[in-house]
């Protein structure tokens, strides 16, 4: 296809509309149609506009998506095919943990597959592009959308934003038909708003945004990921979708990025209320000026480009620019040649839930559930009475937000999974509470079955509506109603378990000193109760390592492991009782800290040596440990190691993840772990944004998680 050719044969209405992205129900052919003339008036959308529209928002099935696309081109003047283009976020019907949970598998192979399969589920539907991988680095679990990203830390962050490209994309998109175009959102630092409040202001330094919160985004452009979407908060007093410095300066020039940018869901228009646009056509003026090439689901750029070009206050080049970005990304995808690609209708019956694909959720699943507390009462013993009680005993809730095309139904649920390993004799059952109520009958029969039980597992957390977009919570502890089911359980003397089915983490405060064993499920996937019944019975060893600290409580929000220290840190030698960094009424410290997780093994970290006493810009330190499994039972540790700069240009953290390892050992088995570690993983940004490292004197720590750590010193010199 020669698209300046084809460029050149559009007329300038033909280019705007192409920038415009419609949903489903816009579509002739969609069998979701329903009434459209109110949504069209609104927004002021012809038939023309639809006719020459550029992608679809939501459509998804292979024979809608070949109905909306064959009606298009019948009608489109110049044959140009939609972009199908849709949130597939941890899975498509096959849905996979959260990301969050994928995150604390700390395993990218495993998240890749996932990604893959979540592509090729979706490819065979219909779909083009998805919105993800989402990369926001978050501090603050009032968010919701804390269950979308993988945690904390830029590296982590870094690295699963790389490996979830690669999964969806794969090598070549234009022949590998399995695959879809990847969109890293939201572009920038959504993951920071104030007060843990959705679309809310971010305000921080450009030093902090480069050093922490940018890394993630950039690792997934460098992967090759193909598309941008733009954040809904402001960034340095601007909102990310108007915001020319972040967009075009940044992400264009300096990151040499010439994919597509879209826009979020109305966030062109949204330049009106957040008052840099005092109008519709200010507000598509400011939104292509930055770079955004495609506007999601509202008209400021095909109600008013047009007008604006024509009185040249916008260059056409501007807009040639944007259409030949969209119609290289219909290229690349093979569109032109094969407009339905690999929509499927057969494809898709054996391909979707497949017995392959429902594995590696199990899978991941298993990786991803975290171990926060056992006071020897796990692994469960298979001949023992288990009293399996709470609002997700046997609810198929346990897929989470952005699981759209996923089937509550067909998800296995704790009780299923529990009952098909011991049988239904040794697993009692009783709702106990809902989400957020219970009756007096409830908590009744809740005593009743307990009463009956060797141990009682309480099955509790959020339904998924309480996390994702627009979750935002100030009080993140359980519901009142769960918090006095435990009560009314604790009452009976029994070994308690709680597994928590949740998106965030929370304030485990009446749920941490009342259980014996706490297990992290996050919203575990389509497989999930298997996974969850695999670990509490012992058959999988728990592997999961948080990517997210716990608080104490909601007053320590937000509470993170590499933060700064302070003048008066509350632990120096000289610190005094009270005139120092602290609470006076709460611990300083997580609750749980990054990278934190019990196994039902133990592992004993010896022997941390440096192979040099110095590291020079041209060489690397090997950095050394011994880990050695002194349990019973086979397990995976993940081996972390963290770094600190103990005297830098501007204040930096206490600890900083660099590098690490996930590792098999027997029973009795010692492994020698080596790190490289070079000059350049030691750089920063500094006060004038040059990124550079500091010689001097730091500390390397190798652990388990971020707080129980081994630790060596080495000065770098340059």
């Amino acid at each position: 296809m020669n698209l300046t050719q084809l460029l050149n044969d559009m007329t300038l209405d033909e280019k705007i509309d192409q920038f415009i992205q419609l949903a489903t129900f816009f579509y002739a052919g969609a069998e979701t149609q329903g009434e459209i003339t109110g949504p069209m008036e609104d927004m002021g959308i012809s038939q023309e506009i639809i006719r020459n529209s550029g992608s679809v928002l939501g459509a998804s099935g292979a024979k809608e998506v070949k109905n909306i696309q064959k009606v298009h081109l019948e009608n489109n003047r110049l044959g140009i095919p939609l972009l199908m283009m849709a949130d597939i976020v941890h899975g498509f019907k096959t849905i996979f943990p959260v990301p969050l949970a994928i995150g604390c598998s700390w395993d990218e192979e495993l998240a890749e597959r996932s990604a893959e399969i979540a592509a090729k589920e979706a490819a065979v539907s219909g779909v083009h592009v998805t919105f993800a991988p989402m990369v926001d680095l978050v501090r603050d679990p009032r968010w919701g959308r804390v269950m979308e990203t993988t945690g904390e830390d830029p590296y982590l962050n870094s690295r699963f934003a790389k490996a979830f490209v690669r999964g969806f994309q794969g090598d070549d998109l234009t022949n590998d038909t399995d695959r879809v175009a990847a969109c890293v959102k939201h572009f920038a630092a959504y993951g920071a708003p104030e007060g843990g409040r959705d679309y809310n202001t971010v305000n921080m330094s450009e030093r902090e945004l480069r050093e922490y919160y940018l890394p993630a985004y950039k690792a997934a452009l460098d992967e090759g990921c193909e598309m941008v979407m733009t954040a809904f908060n402001t960034v340095d007093g601007i909102p990310a979708t108007g915001n020319k410095k972040l967009m075009r300066d940044l992400l264009r020039e300096e990151w040499d990025f010439n994919g597509v940018m879209i826009s979020d869901w109305g966030a062109v228009k949204e330049l009106i209320p957040h008052g840099i646009a005092a109008d519709e056509s200010e507000a598509a003026f400011k939104a292509i000026n930055a770079g955004v090439d495609i506007e999601m689901m509202t008209a400021c750029y095909v109600k008013n480009l047009k007008d604006l070009v024509e009185a040249e206050e916008v260059k056409e080049e501007l807009i040639d620019e944007a259409v030949i970005r969209i119609l290289e990304l219909k290229e690349k995808l093979g569109l032109f040649e094969n407009p339905y690609r690999g929509a499927d209708e057969q494809l898709e019956k054996e391909v979707i839930m497949s017995t392959e694909h429902r594995e590696v959720a199990y899978e991941l699943a298993t990786k991803s559930c975290v171990l926060l507390k056992n006071e020897e009462i796990l692994p469960l013993q298979k001949d023992k009475k288990i009293a399996l009680i709470g609002p997700f005993a046997n609810n198929g809730d346990i897929l989470g937000q952005w699981s759209w095309q996923g089937s509550k139904e067909e998800s296995v649920k704790i009780y299923e999974g529990m009952t098909n390993k011991v049988g239904i004799a040794n697993v009692l059952t009783a709702r106990g509470s809902g989400i957020d109520s219970a009756t007096d009958d409830q908590f009744a029969e809740a005593v009743k079955i307990a009463k009956k039980a060797d141990v009682i597992v309480l099955a509790l957390g959020e339904k998924s509506e309480m996390s994702g977009e627009a979750g935002s919570r100030s009080n993140i502890r359980l519901p009142d109603v769960q918090l006095k089911l435990i009560e009314e359980m604790k009452k009976l003397n029994k070994p308690i378990v709680s597994v928590l089915i949740n998106g965030r983490p929370l304030d485990l405060h009446g749920v941490y000193e009342e259980s014996d064993g706490i297990l992290e499920g996050w919203f575990p996937g389509t497989e999930g109760g298997r996974a969850i019944a695999d670990l509490l019975y012992g058959d999988v060893n728990p592997s999961g390592r948080l990517t997210m600290s716990f608080p104490y409580n909601v007053g320590q929000v937000p509470v993170y492991y590499n933060h700064y220290n302070t003048g008066r840190p509350k632990d120096a030698p000289d610190a005094q009782d009270r005139y120092v960094s602290q609470y006076l009424d709460i611990p300083n410290e997580p609750l749980f800290p990054f990278g934190f997780g019990l196994s039902y093994t133990n592992y004993q970290y010896s022997d941390l040596t440096l192979s040099t006493d110095h590291l020079t810009a041209n060489d690397e330190i090997e950095v050394s440990v011994k880990v050695k499994n002194v349990g019973s039972t086979k397990g995976e540790e993940v081996v972390q190691l963290y770094v600190r700069d103990l005297v830098g240009e501007v204040v930096r953290p206490l600890k900083e993840l660099k590098a690490y390892q996930k590792i098999k050992l027997n029973p009795g088995e010692e492994r020698e772990i080596t790190f490289s570690l070079t000059e350049e993983q030691l750089r920063y940004y500094h006060a004038d944004l040059s990124f550079e490292s500091d010689t001097g004197k730091f500390k390397v720590f190798v652990g388990p998680n971020s707080r129980e750590c081994l630790e060596q010193s080495f000065d770098l010199r340059k």
